[in-house]
């Protein structure tokens, strides 16, 4: 959410769920699954805590309850991209790559340039085998300058797109 989009009181909702934030950089699923779990209890309208809730859920690989929790943290604050990606993200992973898309693109037309965007609208289409369609938004991904690792996976699927690595399996 921009700064633009705070609602009131939003400091006390972040506060409530730094420890639960802390927890998950440390690896600690579980006890940040409890924190978080008992933030979004305590304000029931905290989309922060939904948020991540829905990160641990994605995390655990348990993505229709991933995208619950992103799709309340949305319901609590429409404008919010990070819930917007993370639901499009749990859509694509469970196969429902028209959705998956829809999110991408309203993402795109808040923010054209978003990273996260970019590299879900790239996936989906990748996923669908729909190589021509995923190719630009590959391609404008690596130009965000992403981390390492997520370069090197989306210059592994643009080499199958270009059909380079095609050549390398026969």
């Amino acid at each position: 959410m921009s700064e633009a989009q705070q609602r009131p009181g939003d400091r006390e909702r972040w506060e409530a769920v730094e420890e639960g934030i802390e927890l998950l950089q440390e690896g600690e699923e579980d006890a940040a699954l409890a924190v978080l779990t008992k933030a979004s209890e305590q304000d029931p309208d905290n989309e922060y805590a939904f948020f991540f809730l829905g990160g641990v859920y994605f995390e655990r690989r348990d993505y229709p309850r991933a995208l619950k929790c992103y799709v309340r943290a949305m319901e609590i604050a429409p404008g919010y991209l990070g819930a917007m990606i993370g639901a499009g993200q749990a859509l694509r992973m469970m196969g429902d790559h028209a959705r998956a898309l829809r999110m991408g693109r309203q993402v795109l037309r808040i923010r054209d340039d978003d990273p996260d965007a970019l590299f879900l609208m790239g996936a989906t289409h990748f996923q669908r085998g729909e190589y021509p369609q995923a190719r630009p938004f590959l391609e404008r991904f690596l130009r965000t300058n992403p981390e390492i690792e997520v370069a090197m996976e989306v210059e592994g699927m643009l080499q199958l797109v270009r059909g380079e690595a095609a050549r390398e399996v026969e």
